[in-house]
């Protein structure tokens, strides 16, 4: 018997319906742990088959390198619940489930049949984890929302980019659909946790995910400046202490940091003493920051005659916090992720042999797999509904 089919996750049968990136993420990460996730997607397919990266930049639903990543390790059906008799069909599958993870807006599950206090009164065993934007209820529990308006009615887009001096520039979401995907990861938690009570009592029970209250949750201590002393947070003004800058070296960028005064001297030491160092300027970390413009400019041309990596030993070997700009291409060959074997290759038909990211996290008596592929869309509908589909 395989380890993966050891896991304390492969007894836990999990039913993923919706779209996009919450749902999926929260129900991937269960996957690959060895839970027996089955994802149902309407006749059309999920958003992110047409997402993409494609191979070649030509677009097919069944090569979307997003789709697959968030995907493998499930099996994948079809199923128009907008039909009465679909319902029925996929009210089967709850039957045995364990959970159902979906982020249908809630003006919108009655009539797929998806409202959670119906389900939990017909299936009182069952886990529901409902994602939405704004939650259940309030007064927004029926808008609707994306990934960008969570970032902004969370306030994370209010603060960021920290330490702005562009007053003319407007707040900015982080790269990538962050909220989304911290919801998916809250999601899978919050799951586990109602899935080990059901394990005591066989009681199931509904839990519902605000993404505008997740993302809440992550914006550090701003809400606890405004607790405390009223104080907005602002990503307008400039770094408190200093040198924190990026600078360009002869293949790349790096990023500049040396804020504690014991750093600063190995720094300078590093930098072969100039005397520009000793200057009034840059005397402590407060004036190093008031005046770090100066400072980039004369570090800059030393900085600009290193290679990336070669300064970066420099620095570690000065105990200086110094960290390389990674790209995408530098992070697949980086040697430290590749000992841990975090990167992963998946057989993806159609597609071909394809790297992805791994589990961020490695286990001492369980363990993590590819089982298989993401699904073609309704790939295992015979296999899950029978012979007649």
């Amino acid at each position: 018997m395989d380890a993966i089919s050891q896991s304390p996750f492969a007894a836990i049968k999990v039913i993923e319906y919706g779209d996009g990136i919450p749902a999926a993420f929260a129900t991937k990460l269960l996957a690959d742990l060895g839970a027996d996730v089955t994802k149902v997607e309407p006749p059309q397919g999920d958003s992110t088959r047409w997402r993409g990266p494609f191979p070649r930049s030509v677009a097919d639903p069944e090569k979307s390198g997003l789709f697959v990543y968030l995907n493998m390790n499930k099996r994948g059906v079809v199923a128009d619940l907008t039909q009465s008799s679909v319902q029925r069909r996929f009210r089967g599958l709850l039957e045995d489930a364990d959970l159902l993870i979906h982020n249908v807006p809630v003006a919108e599950r009655s009539h797929l049949g998806l409202t959670s206090a119906e389900l939990h009164a017909r299936y009182p065993h069952l886990v529901i984890g409902a994602i939405s934007i704004f939650g259940d209820v309030g007064p927004f529990a029926n808008y609707k929302g994306y990934d960008l308006t969570a970032a902004n009615a969370s306030g994370w887009a209010f603060v960021s980019p920290g330490a702005s001096p562009y007053v003319e520039l407007p707040p900015l979401r982080c790269f990538g659909d962050q909220c989304d995907f911290q919801a998916g990861v809250h999601t899978a938690m919050a799951a586990l946790a109602a899935y080990l009570h059901k394990r005591k009592t066989g009681a199931g029970q509904i839990i519902e995910v605000s993404e505008r209250e997740v993302v809440t949750s992550l914006i550090e201590n701003n809400l606890v400046h405004y607790t405390y002393a009223g104080r907005v947070a602002s990503r307008l003004g400039s770094r408190v202490i200093g040198p924190w800058f990026i600078a360009d070296c002869q293949d790349g960028q790096i990023f500049v940091i040396a804020v504690e005064e014991d750093q600063w001297q190995r720094l300078v030491q590093l930098m072969g003493n100039p005397e520009w160092a000793q200057e009034e300027l840059f005397k402590d970390r407060l004036s190093r920051a008031q005046n770090n413009d100066a400072l980039k400019a004369l570090m800059s041309e030393w900085i600009a005659g290193w290679k990336v990596q070669d300064l970066y030993e420099a620095a570690q070997q000065h105990r200086i916090p110094f960290a390389p700009i990674n790209t995408m291409g530098s992070l697949y060959g980086n040697q430290h992720l590749h000992e841990r074997g975090f990167f992963v290759e998946l057989e993806q038909p159609g597609i071909g042999r394809i790297r992805l990211p791994g589990m961020p996290s490695r286990f001492g008596k369980s363990c993590w797999a590819i089982r298989r592929p993401a699904p073609r869309l309704g790939e295992h509908n015979r296999e899950v509904f029978g012979a007649s589909d």
